[in-house]
């Protein structure tokens, strides 16, 4: 009778799990994307960098030395890693729902009956008495029509999606560090330029002062004199104030309180970095944003086929096998136990439009999923493109501020020797003082911009130096590998995405 029993359950289960393939709704299948050929300003001279850890080419131990820290301290890097085990965990949750779920209980009571209830007490019978009851419990809830592995797929490319956004904060902060490195040099030059052309125009104040008493230069050029040193004077304390601020957005980017920051190479002696090589079809698999915003697609994709999946039955079985006994010492025999194994389906008749509207908002959120991967992918190239003439553009500027400063060094040297020799006035002197400062704190921050530029030219093109820079990061414990999981679906992970988690009770 026992073996016929669990015949007749165990056929229905049997039948089920041959038809469990069934799944509802699209599989993912990557977008057609309108790649261009090649970017708008390509670079002839270009060199395979892209998966090195490029920030070295600076050579500047120092530069290198703060890279390393702040991926090792920086919270928002921390943060990331922990919103990817928070979307791992709700991977593991998802699919533990394809699973029997399995339970133990064990109760115990003492009990007194009405003596004046429905059903007498026997005289000399004692209405107080005690029960126990162990039971091992079992419900599972049949994935027949595939709404549990559709949002298992759903959870799994979100957590392929916090890898990604994990990613692309460490492609940031490296970039963000070495921008505010160089921004933090070009300021420290340029208060150097500042500081030296101050003490000149005070030599030349401390001269016509002198010259004025004895009557060899007018109360006007001493006043131009002086006028020109205290402008210039000026922007000593606001170039400070920037250096001391740019500081303490560099500390926080290495995860420290505001504090002082190590100077390592002047800026004029960082070497430049050579231009990546990359083809704007490498972007699509290169770029964490990308991806993110491709494993978002798959994750709005699949959640059609779970919305499709309440139209349909769901079949559940539940198990109880245990015992029940008011004398603790006949708990385990024959006549205590009890059992129960039933079956149930549920089928949807009228919901008022709630099932349909569920579908309706799967189907617009995979069409906002897949035009936002779009959109991000026109601004990637987009992107490439601006960070490559800014390249172009900033090197030949470069150039002519070179060849300008050069031009009015000699110009200033003519006309304080064309004053001296009394064949000119003090005014071309000061105008000569006045362009060679504007030029030399711009050809600074030209410089400046350009090694900047190049650096968003890598953020931009993403690459391997990516998976470089995560070997510098100190994961959190709950970070670690995990079991490696059958995949639910046809659709393999998106490059770099976390392995599967195990299982978990």
């Amino acid at each position: 009778m026992r073996a016929a029993a669990i015949a007749r359950v165990a056929a229905p289960v049997l039948l089920t799990g041959l038809l469990s393939g069934c799944l509802l709704g699209p599989n993912y299948e990557r977008p057609k994307v309108d790649v261009p050929a090649t970017y708008r300003f390509a670079y002839s001279d270009v060199a395979d960098v892209a998966n090195t850890t490029w920030w070295e080419q600076f050579d500047d131990p120092v530069l290198n030395d703060l890279v390393k820290t702040a991926l090792e301290n920086n919270l928002n890097v921390k943060q990331a890693a922990a919103r990817v085990d928070e979307f791992m965990g709700q991977f593991v949750s998802t699919r533990s729902a394809l699973f029997p779920q399995a339970s133990a209980g064990f109760s115990a009571a003492r009990e007194r009956a009405s003596q004046n209830g429905p059903t007498p007490i026997p005289a000399g019978v004692s209405p107080v008495f005690n029960e126990f009851q162990p039971n091992l419990s079992a419900f599972w809830t049949i994935d027949l029509f595939g709404q549990v592995r559709r949002e298992t797929e759903a959870a799994r490319a979100n957590a392929n999606a916090a890898e990604q956004s994990r990613r692309a904060t460490i492609l940031t902060l490296v970039a963000s560090v070495a921008s505010s490195y160089i921004t933090l040099r070009s300021l420290d030059a340029q208060l150097e330029i500042a500081k030296s052309t101050t003490e000149s125009r005070a030599d030349s104040v401390h001269v016509f002062t002198l010259r004025q008493q004895f009557g060899q230069t007018s109360d006007m050029e001493l006043a131009q004199s002086q006028s020109d040193y205290a402008a210039t004077k000026a922007t000593i304390p606001q170039f400070e104030q920037q250096i001391a601020q740019q500081e303490d957005a560099l500390a926080v980017l290495l995860g420290s309180n505001p504090e002082p920051i190590l100077r390592g190479r002047a800026l004029v002696d960082l070497s430049t970095p050579a231009v990546p090589a990359g083809m704007p079809s490498d972007l699509l698999e290169r770029r964490p944003d990308l991806l993110q915003a491709e494993q978002n697609l798959v994750a709005q994709n699949a959640l059609i086929g779970a919305a499709r999946a309440l139209y349909f039955p769901q079949i559940s079985l539940t198990g109880l096998f245990g015992s029940v006994s008011t004398q603790f010492s006949s708990l385990f025999t024959g006549p205590a136990r009890v059992w129960e194994f039933a079956g149930s389906a549920t089928l949807p008749l009228f919901t008022g439009g709630n099932i349909y509207g569920q579908n309706k908002q799967a189907d617009a959120r995979q069409q906002e999923a897949l035009f936002a991967y779009g959109n991000a992918i026109k601004v990637a190239f987009q992107q490439v493109d601006d960070a490559l003439i800014s390249v172009q553009k900033s090197r030949e500027q470069l150039e002519i501020l070179n060849d300008q400063v050069t031009s009015l060094r000699k110009y200033l040297r003519l006309a304080r020797l064309r004053y001296e020799g009394g064949y000119t006035s003090f005014l071309e002197v000061l105008d000569a003082e006045r362009n060679l400062f504007s030029a030399e704190l711009q050809q600074t921050q030209i410089r400046a911009a350009t090694l900047t530029n190049l650096v968003n030219l890598y953020m931009a093109m993403g690459g391997g130096w990516v998976t470089e820079a995560e070997k510098l990061t100190v994961p959190s414990p709950a970070s670690q590998p995990a079991p490696a999981m059958a995949p639910v679906s046809q659709n393999a992970p998106a490059p770099g995405a976390p392995a599967a988690a195990g299982e978990a009770r």
